[in-house]
């Protein structure tokens, strides 16, 4: 199986449609949402999604086992395929509400959250989390946090293969600065044969993909996905047997009527054109497609036609 991640600012609804343009198969993730935005704030409109998202999983953000039920709950209510407990966000602002990647210092906490939401919402709970935390990640605690979590109900573990050093590095660091170590989230598997076991992490090509499919239950692709959505299409290829090129023009074409569709709705052009940046790199003309896409007058005016003097940046050649 193929996961696209949950992206902070990245992997918002526009996205997400983007990306199943590119891969049918991909499961993909919202952005995480804290459970507080739900509950206090009243934001229930971050759990807007397109029918054609489907399979699309809830990232929830939360360390108060009542509060994540509820907000489960909902989730599947509204229909989605799953719902994902975050377990390995190292930003500051997770970590002064106690959630994210301090957590797997509390494997009970988080599996009284799991249980909690299982026990509640009809549809399947899972945890995505990391190796270790600030000198928490010997083998013998990564075993011990997915024991204990997984015995409250949770059968499905996301593992982001390095470990988070919240003590002197910044969310950006912590995707670079720890070493990546697939090799721990294999012998993880190994070690609980019984359980799901996905790989996220270092995923910038078909071949490292490749070798990934072979012992886990599934990869997950973070922002090597937004960067390059053909990546997606290359993985799903290969998940499906299929070698056809993708017509990428085409894909982008079906994005830019959905585009068009969604700004008569109120949506910013900017927040729809944010997607498209990364799909045309390293084509000839991908860096004038980039800037005929962040041309900020033609944003503030709402100018539509933009998306098609992009596209000519690229596929002049090609129709010619």
């Amino acid at each position: 199986m193929l996961y696209v991640a949950p992206m902070m600012a990245w992997t918002d609804r526009h996205c997400r449609y983007l990306h199943r343009l590119f891969s049918p198969s991909a499961v993909l993730f919202t952005e995480m949402v804290s459970t507080g935005a739900l509950t206090h704030g009243k934001q229930w409109h971050q759990l807007a999604f397109n029918p054609e998202e489907h399979p699309v999983v809830l990232q929830l953000g939360g360390n108060d086992p009542e509060a994540l039920a509820y907000c489960a709950n909902e989730a599947f209510q509204r229909g989605f395929d799953e719902v994902n407990l975050n377990v390995g966000c190292p930003s500051d602002r997770v970590q002064n509400g106690a959630f994210g990647a301090c957590l797997m210092k509390q494997p009970e906490r988080v599996a009284a959250c799991v249980a909690a939401m299982t026990n509640l919402a009809r549809g399947p709970i899972s945890v995505k989390c990391r190796l270790g935390v600030d000198g928490a990640d010997s083998d013998e605690l990564l075993d011990a946090f997915v024991e204990t979590v997984s015995e409250a109900g949770c059968h499905r573990f996301y593992v982001h293969a390095r470990i988070a050093i919240l003590a002197g590095l910044s969310p950006a660091q912590n995707r670079d600065i720890p070493p990546l170590q697939p090799e721990r989230v294999r012998a993880l598997k190994e070690r609980f044969p019984h359980l799901e076991i996905i790989v996220n992490g270092g995923v910038t090509d078909l071949d490292t993909f490749e070798d990934y499919r072979t012992w886990s239950d599934g990869v997950m692709i973070g922002r090597a996905a937004f960067h390059d959505p053909s990546l997606l299409n290359l993985c799903h290829q290969r998940i499906i047997g299929d070698s056809d090129v993708v017509d990428r023009q085409a894909l982008m074409q079906s994005y830019a009527e959905y585009a068009a569709k969604q700004f008569t709705k109120g949506v910013r052009l900017q927040a729809l054109i944010k997607p498209l940046l990364g799909t045309c790199n390293g084509m000839p003309g991908a860096r004038s497609f980039r800037r005929t896409l962040s041309d900020h007058r033609r944003l503030q005016a709402g100018d539509l036609s933009i998306f098609q003097d992009a596209f000519e940046q690229v596929y002049r050649g090609a129709a010619a």
